[in-house]
Formats: C-alpha cells, sequence, structure tokens
C-alpha cells in the first residue's frame, strides 16, 4: 500500500532539474515526483546498508563479540555435525 502523500517544495540545481525532466520525457519516470521519491529510497536505503555494514565492521573488530561467537558455534558444533550427517543441512 503506497503511503500518504504529502507535498513539499524542494530547490534543486537547475541542470539537475533539466535532467531530471528529460528522465521523465524518456519515461524513466512518471513525473519529477516520483523519480525524486524513487532517488530518496535508493539513497535512504544506501545509509541504511552502510549503517548495517558499519555495525557488522564494528563486531569483526570486537574481541568480546569474536569470543562469544567462538562459544557459540562451540555450542553448536556438534548439533551442525548431525545435520549435516543425516542431511538436513540447509533444509
Amino acid at each position: 500500500m503506497p503511503s500518504r502523500l504529502r507535498r513539499t517544495t524542494v530547490a534543486l540545481p537547475a541542470d539537475l532539474l533539466d535532467a531530471a525532466d528529460r528522465a521523465v520525457r524518456r519515461g524513466s519516470a512518471k513525473s519529477r515526483a516520483e523519480l525524486l521519491a524513487r532517488a530518496l529510497r535508493r539513497e535512504l536505503a544506501a545509509e541504511h546498508r552502510a549503517a548495517v555494514d558499519g555495525a557488522f565492521d564494528a563486531m569483526a573488530h570486537d574481541p568480546d563479540y569474536q569470543a562469544e561467537a567462538v562459544r557459540i558455534a562451540e555450542e553448536f558444533r556438534f548439533a551442525d555435525w548431525e545435520a549435516l550427517r543425516l542431511g538436513e543441512w540447509g533444509r
């Protein structure tokens, strides 16, 4: 279900607005608003991915996290082997 629309005004560099208009004329988007919304969604998703990647990077360099990951892996070692032996791995 699409979000409720709210109007706003933005000021853009002229060359960017001209490029957006060309994209709309080519059929890349139905309107400037659609093109801008799509671009904002992509940018925000990229920011979110960067934040998640940053969290994983922090975990990769955190000795406490690494020790806990090794401990958990050890706890599941026998269960993982049993699942593999029974052909249940990846089901």
